[in-house]
């Protein structure tokens, strides 16, 4: 059987994968997205809130929580029921679900943002529309002139 193919530094390509952090997400190309992100980048706690809801996101945090439990139990840490790590694990929960309530939030916000981008567009569009047929009513009421010339000057 083949070996994993490995990079050039020499660690297998997964190994590398589960190690090394979440990549960021790509900045929105959308510019009311881009100016979302932008405002909210300014403050600390928006930063600090996403760095780890991206962290706990990820398999890197299910692999540290593997190894950590593992070497609680395995290096027995304290005795069966687990007492400590019981609370330890409640209380991250209770951050954790926190923070993904937050990334609720951000995503409400960015669907917010983008809702208002849109409805701009849409009301852009509607007048630029009325302008439109403003001008086909135009165009129509002077080709039917004309017409009404040209029949007018065959006739007379």
């Amino acid at each position: 059987m083949d070996a994993p193919q490995s990079k050039p530094n020499g660690r297998p390509r997964g190994l590398r994968r589960a190690l090394v952090p979440p990549a960021r997400l790509p900045e929105p190309i959308n510019p009311a997205l881009a100016a979302h992100a932008e405002q909210r980048a300014k403050d600390a706690q928006n930063r600090a809130a996403d760095r780890i809801t991206r962290f706990a996101g990820s398999m890197q945090f299910v692999y540290l929580h593997i190894i950590w439990f593992s070497c609680w139990i395995g290096f027995r840490v304290e005795k069966y029921p687990f007492g400590l790590l019981t609370m330890i694990v409640s209380l991250e929960a209770i951050f954790l679900s926190t923070f993904v309530m937050i990334s609720q939030n951000r995503a409400d916000a960015k669907r917010q943002v983008l809702a208002d981008h849109q409805w701009n567009t849409v009301q852009e569009e509607d007048k630029q529309n009325e302008e439109l047929l403003d001008l086909s009513r135009q165009i129509l009421a002077l080709t039917k002139e004309v017409h009404k010339y040209a029949a007018q000057r065959r006739g007379g």
